[in-house]
């Protein structure tokens, strides 16, 4: 019986699938819409002196795994949730501030508004601005934004539900004070209806890769024994594989995980399951498929399905994948 490799090279297709993940786009592009709802009653937060804080109308706020994008309108103007996104454009160079999901940047002198720290636990940290009324705090403990931790005299602090998008609790602001992001942070929701809701959940994003038809040229077919792939895979990012075989290299291709079906992927090293099993799939290791789905094929194909973390911020870059089989 002889072992031989199969060696896919996916350099081009890899790269396309990480932007299609991660939406990647020009550094220079602002946000498209916005993922607010556009409720009447699900869009707006309240202060007792300004009144009502629209999150919908201006069209561009977006809640990001790792940040706030975009502007609010109010009766006193914009209330400005990142310096990068501002009506006036980019504005960083003078004033770096941000509204981040979760702690602040990682260096907290670069108030930049990126929020490279943010973990999307829809704990809102940072500064919003507001030409009239000034900054707006939303968490009392802002020492990841080079600021002070003043809970122990005002424990108030904005949070996303991370199963509905509701937002609640408050942000405070020196001249207007308590701007309140739910009507049932006081029980008032029977009186005044109104809250901040978004489409936006802590979530991976999903890509595929297919591979193209691989010949063994073996007319009696081959037995697949396992596959290894190359590449990287940051942290809570996962990879994993589906193998479809034929004996036409016109298919049909139906690809097939360790349930039998299309609803698993293989990614259990063959240490930790020598007939295939579920998990994600580490890099240069050899990932071991069950043989009696795949036996006496001439051709075959994979699926690789690309998972991002949960901020939307890394993907896995898939180089090349081998597959292992026997003649």
């Amino acid at each position: 019986m002889r072992m031989v490799k199969i060696i896919f090279w996916v350099f081009v297709v890899a790269v396309v699938a990480i932007a299609l993940i991660l939406g990647l786009s020009s550094p220079k592009s602002r946000a498209a819409g916005t993922n607010i709802n556009s409720s009447a009653t699900s869009s707006v937060a309240w202060d007792d002196i300004i009144g009502w804080l629209d999150f919908y109308n201006t069209n561009i706020v977006q809640v990001k795994g790792t940040r706030l994008e975009g502007y609010a309108s109010s009766s006193v103007g914009d209330i400005s949730l990142d310096c990068a996104t501002t009506r006036s454009g980019n504005i960083c160079g003078s004033s770096n501030y941000g509204v981040c999901n979760g702690p602040g940047p990682k260096d907290p002198t670069n108030l930049d508004g990126t929020c490279d720290a943010g973990d999307a636990s829809g704990e809102l940290t940072g500064y919003g601005w507001n030409d009239t009324a000034g900054w707006i705090s939303f968490n009392c403990d802002q020492s990841s934004h080079n600021g002070s931790n003043n809970c122990a005299s005002s424990n108030y602090k904005v949070l996303i539900n991370q199963s509905t998008g509701d937002f609640s609790g408050y942000a405070w602001n020196d001249i207007d004070g308590w701007i309140s992001f739910n009507c049932a942070n006081n029980t008032s929701c029977g009186v005044s209806n109104f809250k901040i809701n978004t489409l936006w959940r802590a979530t991976s994003t999903f890509g595929y890769l297919e591979s193209s038809i691989f010949d063994t040229r073996d007319p009696q077919g081959t037995v697949l024994k396992s596959l290894i792939w190359n590449g990287s895979a940051p942290a809570g990012t996962c990879t994993n594989f589906q193998i479809a075989a034929s004996n036409n290299s016109s298919g049909p291709w139906n690809y097939l995980g360790p349930s039998g079906d299309a609803s698993s992927y293989y990614g259990a090293s063959c240490s930790q399951s020598p007939n295939g099993g579920l998990g994600c799939a580490s890099t240069d290791t050899p990932i071991c498929v069950n043989s009696s789905q795949f036996n006496n094929y001439r051709y075959y194909r994979y699926k690789a399905q690309l998972q991002s973390n949960v901020t939307q911020t890394q993907t896995p870059r898939v180089d090349d994948v081998i597959l292992n089989f026997s003649r």
